[in-house]
């Protein structure tokens, strides 16, 4: 993830820090200044770090799981809102997603009962309920704040964990992507009376009732994709009637070809039919406040579009094209040549057309295509 640093790495997966972080700790740090001084500043400062321990502990309770099965966690995003944990490819089975999403709350169930039983166990729910609160104990108000993770994390919506536990339930009963969409609207559901509260009692949680539907919305979408992909590959859904710019070309030739055409994307292919990089709308555009009207296409397109084959899935060219900060990839043969475009917009009208006809069977498209 952009703006992000590491902070380490534990056994493979790397702890990354988002720079608005930061920010939250300088704004912790001022607001605590305020009201008690630099003692009052740097002890709410430790509490959060302690916090985001927790936090941390909480993704590595959803690691280990999914290693016993088999999936891999490249990284660990620490945000202002909290952590996530990037598992490189989602549990196949329900069960799987189940034992997944609870063991991190159980991590925090687990660091809550240590933090009572070391204090002596003489600790109020009110004090549990008030982790604001300086005058309380620093580790009873720390016990609080992982009952509140558990309890928020189990709200039934994406992407808290309570929101994959009720698909994983949904699944054992129902296909997988029906399970999501269903799980998906329960979510939007909450979020929407989420902001509702907001707007009587805590505006913070209109601001977590836009990030909850969202996120619902994307679950729903990338289990849509997850579906088409089992129907469809790239190549009976690529881009295959496009202009291309050859590398002795200028820029000016470029912005001919973006005012006559719909295209953001122009391909610089050699004469061999080689794929040489990528000339985007955004490029032309900088370039041309640059004042470089009659520099070589060569010097402004990007070199390192990736690059995959027809076969591959229309999800993994979506986490490919992710991976590469990039909005579309080059369909090329064995020998480098280009075929086709596979870009953000051609998987969006993907997306549109499942939400018009769930029950579409993409996999004509191949019929239509081979059809003499």
């Amino acid at each position: 993830m952009e703006w992000s640093v590491t902070l380490g790495t534990v056994r493979g997966t790397a702890i990354r820090m988002h720079m608005t972080f930061l920010l939250l700790l300088v704004w912790i740090w001022l607001m605590h200044y305020r009201i008690g001084g630099a003692p009052a500043a740097w002890e709410g400062t430790v509490f959060v770090v302690c916090v985001f321990a927790c936090v941390v502990l909480h993704e590595f309770g959803h690691i280990a799981v999914a290693r016993r099965f088999g999936i891999r966690t490249p990284d660990i995003i620490l945000l202002p809102i909290g952590g996530v944990a990037r598992l490189e490819r989602m549990p196949t089975k329900p069960f799987e997603e189940l034992l997944i999403a609870i063991a991190g709350p159980l991590v925090n169930v687990v660091i809550a009962a240590l933090l009572v039983a070391f204090i002596g166990g003489a600790v109020g729910w009110d004090e549990l309920t008030t982790p604001e609160d300086p005058s309380v104990n620093f580790l009873v108000r720390l016990a609080g704040v992982n009952v509140f993770l558990v309890l928020f994390n189990m709200i039934p919506a994406f992407p808290m964990d309570g929101g994959r536990v009720l698909r994983a339930v949904l699944a054992m009963r129902w296909p997988w992507g029906r399970a999501t969409r269903v799980a998906a609207r329960i979510g939007q559901g909450v979020a929407f009376a989420m902001g509702i509260v907001g707007l009587f009692y805590n505006p913070l949680l209109i601001l977590i009732a836009v990030f909850v539907y969202l996120a619902a919305q994307a679950e729903a979408q990338g289990s849509d994709l997850e579906a088409i992909s089992g129907q469809v590959a790239v190549g009976d859904v690529m881009v295959t009637k496009f202009a291309v710019l050859e590398p002795s070309a200028r820029l000016d030739d470029a912005v001919e070809l973006l005012l006559a055409t719909s295209q953001n994307e122009f391909p610089i292919v050699g004469a061999d039919g080689t794929f040489e990089g990528l000339l985007t709308r955004d490029g032309i555009i900088a370039a041309m406040k640059e004042g470089r009207a009659h520099a070589s296409v060569l010097s402004v397109m990007r070199a390192e579009i990736p690059t995959i084959a027809r076969d591959t899935a229309i999800n993994e060219s979506l986490r490919i094209m992710r991976a590469a900060n990039s909005s579309a990839a080059a369909v090329v043969d064995q020998d480098k040549r280009l075929v086709g475009l596979m870009n953000l917009e051609t998987i969006g009208e993907l997306l549109m057309l499942r939400a018009a006809a769930e029950d579409f069977r993409f996999d004509s498209l191949r019929r239509h295509r081979t059809r003499p």
